[in-house]
């Protein structure tokens, strides 16, 4: 079966990169975009922008370009999640564990960041996806409600607050920070040339290990992702052995992991995570893995969960991990 179980409806920082995208996507989507004239073109791009910005991603009119292209693709579950530190209601929680000290570079620019994504409720987003189940239940496809979680060292406590009173299909872990540090944060890469690389993934590696142990995940986003602007260790001993130490952690805790192709279609690294050499560990320990295209717009939704699911079948796998109110269900890839 084909599945996307991580995947976005907005994300941000609001600017001309975001506004570009948002109208690609619409172009994209959006029959009525096909007209002779370009000066008409302009101007309905113009009209579908106005009403996107109007009624938010979180609307009706937004969501349904999602289970279109789901439709397209053939896609029978779909896990639509939104970021924590989108949520106005957990600014504390982030503001205690960014770098986020005005009078340094790395603390200006994540606060403007936090400031520019951090425009959402929770409530809402849930109440959008509740709403939207019957319906796409109606054309056949599961849609299911999740939360991608940052996760911070010592923070477990004040993130299960958080995400407690709402009946979540799932919970992702994630970690986009190092001691406070965006490492994803483009603005941000030149600050990889200040570690010893070795040194800084022992560091992601312990923190995402952590994260396992603490039990507080049906499964974890992106394993690998500091690769993200391809800064590498080269050591392959160095690497396999924490390939195999996040394996044991994810298999004496039961917690499910993903191939998430974000990495590969957005991001210069151009590889999805895991890694193909990390798969292979997390398939021959017999991880529970899920799919997902990491997408945050509707035509990027989908985007190589198929080329993944047969990397998949390829190794021998032929179960893939679904989830509905935090009950994970193995079925037949």
């Amino acid at each position: 079966m084909l599945i996307d179980y991580h995947l976005h409806l907005e994300e941000g920082p609001y600017n001309a990169k975001w506004l570009n995208r948002t109208i690609q996507a619409l172009a994209t989507m959006t029959d009525e975009f096909q007209l002779d004239s370009q000066k008409l073109q302009m101007e309905k791009a113009i009209q579908q922008l106005h009403s996107r910005m109007t009624h938010g991603c979180y609307s009706e009119q937004w969501l349904d370009l999602y289970l279109k292209r789901a439709l397209q693709l053939g896609i029978q579950e779909i896990g639509i999640v939104d970021h924590l530190y989108r949520f106005e209601e957990t600014r504390a929680y982030f503001e205690k564990y960014m770098l986020l000290d005005e009078r340094e570079e790395v603390g200006k620019l994540q606060r403007q960041w936090l400031d520019q994504v951090m425009t959402q409720n929770m409530e809402q987003f849930v109440s959008c996806i509740e709403r939207a189940k019957d319906k796409w239940a109606q054309h056949g496809i599961a849609l299911k409600l999740g939360l991608e979680c940052d996760y911070f060292v010592d923070g477990e406590k004040e993130l299960r607050s958080l995400v407690e009173g709402y009946d979540w299909d799932f919970l992702i872990g994630s970690v986009h920070f190092i001691d406070g540090w965006g490492f994803d944060n483009p603005e941000l890469q030149h600050r990889f040339q200040s570690f010893e690389q070795e040194t800084l993934y022992n560091h992601f590696f312990e923190t995402v290990e952590q994260m396992i142990l603490s039990k507080q995940f049906d499964f974890i986003a992106h394993l690998d992702n500091l690769k993200v602007f391809n800064y590498r260790v080269q050591n392959e001993a160095f690497m396999h052995a924490w390939y195999e130490r996040i394996a044991k952690a994810l298999k004496e805790s039961d917690v499910a992991t993903e191939i998430n192709s974000g990495l590969y279609y957005r991001y210069p690294v151009q590889e999805s995570c895991p890694s193909p050499s990390f798969l292979r560990v997390l398939a021959a320990h017999q991880i529970p893995i899920t799919l997902s295209s990491d997408a945050h717009y509707p035509d990027d939704l989908g985007s190589f969960v198929a080329d993944n699911a047969n990397q998949l079948k390829q190794l021998g796998v032929t179960e893939i991990a679904t989830f509905s109110k935090r009950i994970r269900e193995m079925k037949v890839l």
